[in-house]
C-alpha cells in the first residue's frame, strides 16, 4: 500500500487536487509519508509548508502512479529509514521544487529518489545518513542552483541504478545539474557511482567534491545478473571543473567529454580494468593527468598538433589507448603537454 499513500498526512487520489500554503505537516508513523499525490490527474501543490517526519518510511513529498506534486518553499526534515524528502515510487510521478531547506538523516534516505522526473531549483539539502540523490530506472532529476551534501562514509554522492524491484522501468538515468554545488566529503566512495543501468551525467558550472578522489565509478553492485549486471557512465562537462580518478570494472564502460573550457584533474582508468572508456575534449578543455591512465579512445582534434597533444598535461604520466580500437590515432605516439605520452598499448 505505500504506493498509494497510505498513512499520509495529505493525499491527493483519484484525479483530486489538493493546494495547501503557510502550513506545518507533521508524521511520526511508520510509512507515514507527509504529502502524497498518486494516479493519473492527481497533484499536491504547497507553498511555504513545513514538513516533518520521523518514522521509517516517512518521506516529506511523495508522488507514485503518474501523481504530481509542486512545491515553493517547502522546508522537509526527514529522520527516518528510507524516508528521502523527496521522492517519487512505483509508476513514476512528477515533482517540481522551488526554493526550500532539506534535512535528512534516517539510513537508506537520500535527499531526491527518483523513478520519475524530479526537478529541483534553489534548494538546500543534508544527507548525513546517506548518499545525496539516487536515480532508479530510466528516469530523471534536473538540478539548477541547488546544494547537496553528504557526509556518510562507505556509500556514494549519486547513484544510477536499476534494482529490478519492478518500482522503475528501463535502464536509462538521467541526472543534469546547472550551477550549485556537489559535495560528498567523506574519504571514502565515489561521487558518481553507476550499476546495473547506464548513467547520463551532465554538469555545467557545478562546485563539485569528491573527497575520496574517485569522481567516477562504474561498477557491478548487489542488483541485477551476475555478469551483466556492470555499469555505464557517461559524463558530459560543460564549462566545469572536475578533480577526481574515473574507474570501472570490466564489464562496465565509461565515456567522457569536456568542452566549453572544462578541465579534468585525475587519473582514467590507472587500473586498466575498464571494459571501455572513451574521452572526447575539444580545444578550450584540459585534462591533466595524475597517474598512468587507459583509454579505449581519444578524440581530440582540436588539441592534437603534429605529434604534440596540447591540451592534455602528461605530467611525466603515459596515456595509452588500444591501436585497434582507435585508428584515428594512427598508432602514433604523441608528446603530451608538460611532459609524458600518450602512446598505443603494446
Amino acid at each position: 500500500m505505500r504506493f498509494y499513500g497510505l498513512n499520509a498526512a495529505v493525499l491527493a487520489e483519484s484525479a483530486s487536487v489538493i493546494s495547501l500554503s503557510d502550513s506545518t505537516i507533521t508524521t511520526s508513523g511508520t510509512g507515514a509519508n507527509g504529502a502524497f499525490a498518486t494516479g493519473s490527474g492527481s497533484s499536491v501543490v504547497l507553498s511555504n509548508v513545513t514538513i516533518t517526519a520521523t518514522n521509517d518510511g516517512g518521506h516529506g513529498v511523495m508522488a507514485t502512479l503518474g501523481g504530481v506534486l509542486t512545491m515553493t518553499d517547502v522546508d522537509i526534515n526527514t529522520a527516518g529509514a528510507h524516508s528521502a524528502p523527496i521522492a517519487t515510487d512505483r509508476g513514476g510521478g512528477t515533482i517540481t521544487a522551488s526554493g526550500g531547506t532539506l534535512l535528512t538523516t534516517g539510513q537508506d534516505s537520500p535527499c531526491i529518489y527518483s523513478t520519475g522526473s524530479i526537478v529541483v531549483s534553489n534548494v538546500t539539502c543534508s544527507a548525513p545518513g546517506s548518499e545525496m540523490a539516487v536515480i532508479e530506472g530510466a528516469n530523471f532529476i534536473t538540478l539548477t542552483n541547488t546544494a547537496l551534501t553528504t557526509s556518510k562514509a562507505d556509500k556514494w554522492g549519486v547513484m544510477i541504478y536499476q534494482s529490478m524491484s519492478g518500482d522503475a522501468q528501463g535502464a536509462q538515468g538521467v541526472f543534469t545539474m546547472t550551477g550549485g554545488s556537489l559535495a560528498d566529503t567523506t574519504a571514502t566512495g565515489p561521487l558518481f557511482y553507476v550499476t546495473n543501468s547506464t548513467g547520463i551525467i551532465t554538469l555545467k558550472g557545478v562546485n563539485v567534491t569528491a573527497a575520496s578522489g574517485t569522481l567516477v565509478k562504474a561498477a557491478t553492485g548487489n542488483w541485477g545478473t551476475s555478469g551483466s549486471n556492470g555499469g555505464t557512465a557517461n559524463l558530459t562537462a560543460d564549462s566545469q571543473s572536475l578533480a577526481g580518478n574515473l574507474v570501472a570494472d570490466s564489464i562496465s564502460s565509461i565515456a567522457v567529454t569536456l568542452k566549453n573550457t572544462s578541465t579534468l584533474t585525475g587519473s582514467i582508468d590507472a587500473d586498466n580494468t575498464a571494459k571501455t572508456v572513451n574521452l572526447t575534449l575539444d580545444s578550450s578543455s584540459t585534462w591533466t593527468v595524475t597517474a598512468d591512465s587507459h583509454l579505449t579512445c581519444l578524440s581530440d582534434a582540436g588539441g592534437i598538433s603534429g605529434s604534440t597533444v596540447t591540451n592534455i598535461a602528461g605530467n611525466g604520466h603515459t596515456v595509452y589507448y588500444s591501436q585497434s580500437a582507435c585508428s584515428a590515432l594512427g598508432g602514433t605516439t604523441y608528446t603530451l603537454n608538460g611532459g609524458g605520452y600518450l602512446q598505443p598499448e603494446s
